[in-house]
């Protein structure tokens, strides 16, 4: 959607009176992106906590991936998805707190990727579920100059899977994003 106008008439034109700007297209994107973290965490607790036992001092942990789209400022042209993605965020942050607040060693933490090659960023897939993003398109949106890849999101994982000190944090992967594009 076009956020850019002149005027706010032209604003509300691009905005509100779009085809597809539509309250359904809202309640779709938050239930794609945000009740099955709460659900899927609830419904898991249980052998989290079974985990956390087993291995003594090691905690289960639940890994939520939202987005950087959930931490700048600007809409990038679909608020709908920026919004259900910071949703995630503080999802993430309500569940590591109520968890801990009844004693359950179990820790709930997200990762915020910034620009990765996936269907939404490349706008296909290979054969094997692979997307490719042109390496010089992202020069000036990252301070890496570059897209992330999977050994930039498996290291992350590790680390969010294994820092047993890590609780209630979103940890962006953006080559530096959110410094060019600046955090809400």
């Amino acid at each position: 959607m076009q956020t850019e106008a002149e005027s706010a008439e032209e604003m509300k034109k691009n905005l509100f009176d779009n085809k597809d700007s539509t309250i359904e297209d809202w309640v779709s994107t938050y239930q794609t992106n945000v009740p099955q973290c709460f659900f899927m965490t609830m419904a898991f607790l249980p052998l989290l906590q079974n985990a956390t036992e087993q291995q003594h001092g090691f905690s289960g942990c639940v890994i939520n991936i939202c987005s950087i789209s959930g931490i700048v400022k600007t809409a990038q042209h679909h608020f709908a998805y920026n919004a259900s993605k910071a949703a995630v965020i503080h999802l993430t942050k309500m569940l590591a707190f109520e968890i801990g607040s009844n004693n359950i060693k179990v820790r709930v933490n997200s990762i915020a990727p910034g620009v990765f090659p996936s269907e939404m960023t490349a706008g296909e897939s290979g054969e094997d579920q692979k997307s490719e993003l042109a390496k010089d398109k992202y020069l000036d949106k990252t301070m890496a100059g570059r897209p992330g890849n999977d050994r930039d999101m498996g290291n992350a994982m590790l680390f969010v899977a294994t820092n047993q000190y890590l609780n209630g944090q979103t940890i962006p992967v953006d080559g530096g994003y959110i410094l060019v594009a600046g955090s809400a």
